[in-house]
């Protein structure tokens, strides 16, 4: 690659952020309370509030459940964060998460039809954020918890999924997951290797590449296969830094005794030796990942680069070492491997049957159709999953979601696929031309 087209793409990776500096301020904000009720004139504020308004209070306060039909809990979800972990930014507090937790619930309701609320938290005590997440839940249909320091998202996630009775997940964990699932199946299956007999090399140890390994072994992948990295080295029973502190972080040392059958010692190097494909979920680069780094993996190897705002290595560096196929966590190259491609759809399905938790085998079931629709579109090195364009992907997923959550039993409402696929369908494509609609009228004005 001549230099002058390096230069081109490193214009056109950093153009997003430039936007973002010009485009925040001009539409303050990037979401907004909206009607959705008829108001033909003020006396219908009758109905929708007093004196009207209290027949249906008095209603759910005989039957719970009842809430979910008279109100907007069957489709609210908070998007709940301290901003201790926030992108590749770290702990930059509660108030500079705010813009990622409105880009959020501005997903949630572009792609799946769900209305999202940005609650951003000032306090790092997981008991606190624990108490405020339970206090919050009458108002909630779920609770994706987002940005939240390892490891104490772990301990958070478990309470709350254990104590709760609607769906709590953390997005880091299990939304990033299932695409890095979704996207190494297809991967693999277009270079022609099997899952049972993949090495995989991670960069990282953090919540996301913990929930990747995980679900990547409920896929098919064998433990023993996988071999971690963290800022230090290589994760093995050899670390007697880890072994001393097991107790803080049971996972990492987890992956020490368990994953790493070699027994590997070393670096980013050594672990990505032979390995068929390299996923990493770790400090945003350039530089994290070098070329190499790349160099010694297997034929036909896959690299998975996921940091963001900047990926581990860049793209075509990766190529230039080796690479078959490189994704990133970005919409501005080939392979976006994001969890904006899952969330939606999964949350979507999830409410839709009233489930109460979000099982693995329900993001098993969403990775599946992602990956189910790629390959019915054609496989290729720069098309391993669908692009965000392609909207009938969230559709799928929400059906396959509800239709595990209804056979693992942890759903209140029993659906057909069909009747999954109409509903989910009308709101996603409600949502999409709400937007263009109020686009087209001018109540949201063109971007300067």
């Amino acid at each position: 690659m001549n230099k002058t087209t390096k230069e081109e793409l490193l214009e056109k990776a950093y153009r997003p952020g430039q936007d973002a500096m010009r485009l925040h301020p001009f539409y303050r904000g990037k979401i907004q309370v909206a009607s959705k009720v008829a108001i033909r004139d003020l006396n219908d504020f009758s109905i929708w509030y007093t004196p009207g308004v209290a027949e249906p209070c008095k209603a759910i306060h005989k039957d719970k459940e009842l809430v979910y039909s008279y109100t907007n809990k069957w489709n609210a979800v908070a998007v709940v964060s301290d901003g201790t972990r926030v992108l590749g930014l770290g702990d930059i507090g509660p108030e500079a998460a705010l813009p990622v937790m409105e880009g959020k619930a501005l997903i949630f309701k572009y792609l799946g039809g769900v209305d999202a609320y940005p609650i951003c938290l000032d306090t790092k005590d997981p008991e606190k954020i624990i108490e405020t997440v339970k206090l919050i839940k009458p108002s909630f249909g779920g609770i994706n918890l987002e940005d939240i320091s390892n490891p104490k998202c772990f301990y958070i996630l478990d309470r709350l999924r254990e104590e709760m009775d609607i769906p709590v997940w953390h997005d880091d964990q299990q939304g990033t997951a299932t695409i890095e699932v979704a996207g190494a199946i297809n991967a693999l299956k277009f270079v022609g290797k099997k899952l049972s007999e993949t090495k995989v090399a991670m960069v990282g140890s953090g919540a996301a590449n913990m929930a990747i390994s995980r679900l990547l072994v409920s896929a098919g992948i064998r433990k023993k296969n996988i071999i971690m990295v963290d800022s230090k080295g290589i994760l093995s029973p050899n670390r007697k830094d880890l072994e001393a502190a097991k107790g803080e972080n049971p996972y990492k040392w987890d992956m020490c005794v368990n994953a790493n059958g070699e027994q590997k010692d070393g670096c980013i190097r050594d672990a990505a030796d032979g390995a068929d494909i390299l996923i990493a979920a770790s400090r945003p680069g350039p530089g994290t990942i070098r070329p190499e780094d790349i160099k010694p993996m297997a034929t036909d190897s896959i690299v998975f680069a996921t940091a963001n705002p900047i990926p581990e290595i860049w793209p075509w560096e990766a190529k230039e070492a080796g690479a078959l196929i490189v994704a990133t966590g970005r919409s501005d190259f080939p392979n976006q491997i994001n969890n904006s491609l899952g969330f939606p759809g999964i949350f979507r399905g999830t409410l839709d049957v009233q489930a109460r938790t979000i099982t693995d085998g329900m993001c098993i079931a969403a990775a599946n159709a992602i990956a189910g629709m790629a390959e019915e579109k054609g496989l290729s090195e720069n098309y391993i999953v669908p692009t965000m364009d392609e909207w009938e992907v969230f559709p799928r997923e929400a059906a396959a979601v509800g239709l595990q959550a209804i056979k693992e039993g942890v759903a209140k409402k029993r659906l057909s696929k069909e009747e999954m696929l109409e509903h989910a369908s009308e709101m996603i494509k409600k949502a999409r031309d709400e937007t263009q609609l109020m686009m087209k009228k001018g109540f949201i004005p063109p971007p300067i």
